[in-house]
């Protein structure tokens, strides 16, 4: 690489680490918000939060990555027009692929990391992430008990806590189970709190009453005791036991599902998911040619290429709505992914033949009033 070449991709770096890391912060503390309730009003923990908050960056990075370079080379390349520097490249002779090779370079790494994000660290964090979720759920199922309200806690089971006391006992407690719509049960106490044993998580319930109704007797036992012990064991959902969601899938789960009826049915947000991983890193190249296409063709103004800058991020946004629009209608109708391919190839072809031309621009006679500002490139 020439010695200008490595100035621009030092230019570009800059920037580009700059947005890239300040689009993440933003997207990562949005996500991240959904955890503030529990560690304000339920007790998780702040290393918790931030090793949740962590396993969620794949899964966006692989999006803000591509943005985040051509948003960079918009600025850079705006900022070098200004200041005369592109045009005394073309002054020495320097063509449009030739200033555009460090971009370029840029967006294959970026491409490439994208690929690698894509297919493992976004299905292994995610995986993760959701694995920790329903840890939580199971062994930290205080979280999930508020004050005044009715929580759904497992399958047909309903708890409702009046208030907290210190040291995490509850007060107010009422159980209703009706996993057994026949005989429903329904426990009241004045107290208890939620422990964990080897055998899984338990609510002891003290000072309190047991009521079951038989329906087709319709008699109603009622049994006061003093100490209750609930198992919530078979209520935690274990990891293992749960469906994957796409997202958590690796390439070869992707590509061949299992024949389990829940995979079957959602083959089509399968094969949606499988598209998005392979295309997105190529979006990298799409975006930094739109970009290249709209600054270092043609005039360049002095005064600053706002008007191409406009264009060419309608052009991007346009790309990238295409996309996420045609993700989420292939996961209904498989036939439509020939579709997100031709946008790709739109969004790499046309602006690769406009700079093509572009580096075969002829000046052309112009008034002087023109001139004051602009120069042929």
């Amino acid at each position: 690489m020439r010695r200008y070449q490595i100035y621009l991709a030092r230019q570009l770096l800059g920037p580009f680490l700059l947005v890239a890391f300040s689009l993440t912060a933003v997207i990562w503390l949005s996500q991240s918000l959904r955890f503030i309730d529990l560690i304000v009003n339920k007790g998780l923990s702040l290393g918790t939060f931030l090793y949740l908050g962590m396993l969620l960056m794949p899964s966006f990075l692989g999006v803000i990555l591509p943005i985040a370079l051509f948003c960079a080379l918009l600025f850079v390349f705006n900022r070098l027009t200004l200041d005369s520097e592109m045009i005394s490249l073309r002054s020495a002779g320097r063509g449009p692929w030739g200033i555009a090779a460090p971009a370029l370079v840029l967006a294959t790494l970026v491409a490439l990391l994208v690929y690698a994000i894509n297919f493992y660290f976004t299905p292994a964090s995610y995986r993760e992430f959701k694995d920790r979720q329903f840890v939580i759920r199971g062994d930290y199922s205080t979280l999930l008990l508020q004050e005044g309200v009715f929580t759904p806690l497992g399958s047909g089971h309903t708890v409702y806590v009046r208030a907290r006391g210190e040291g995490g006992v509850l007060l107010g407690i009422l159980v209703h189970d009706e996993r057994d719509p026949e005989r429903p049960i329904t426990m009241m106490a004045e107290q208890g709190e939620l422990v964990r044993s080897d055998e899984g998580p338990r609510f002891v319930l003290l000072n309190g009453n047991r009521q079951e109704i038989d329906r087709e007797r319709g008699q109603l036992s009622l049994l006061y005791f003093d100490r209750y012990a609930l198992d919530l064991g078979e209520l935690a959902e274990k990891p293992g036991a749960r469906w994957r969601e796409p997202r958590e899938r690796f390439l070869h789960e992707l590509l061949y599902p299992s024949s389990s009826e829940d995979d079957q049915r959602n083959l089509g947000k399968f094969r949606a998911e499988l598209h998005q991983r392979l295309v997105s890193p190529l979006y990298a190249f799409a975006l930094v040619l739109i970009g290249l296409a709209a600054l270092v063709t043609g005039e360049h103004n002095r005064r600053g290429q706002w008007r191409r800058i406009l264009i060419a991020t309608g052009a991007a946004l346009a790309f990238e709505a295409g996309g996420l629009a045609l993700i989420n209608l292939i996961a209904k109708n498989a036939a439509l992914a020939t579709l997100l391919y031709a946008n790709l190839a739109v969004g790499l072809i046309v602006p690769t033949i406009v700079l093509g031309r572009g580096g075969k621009f002829l000046p052309r006679r112009r008034s002087a009033s023109r001139d004051a500002h602009a120069t042929p490139l």
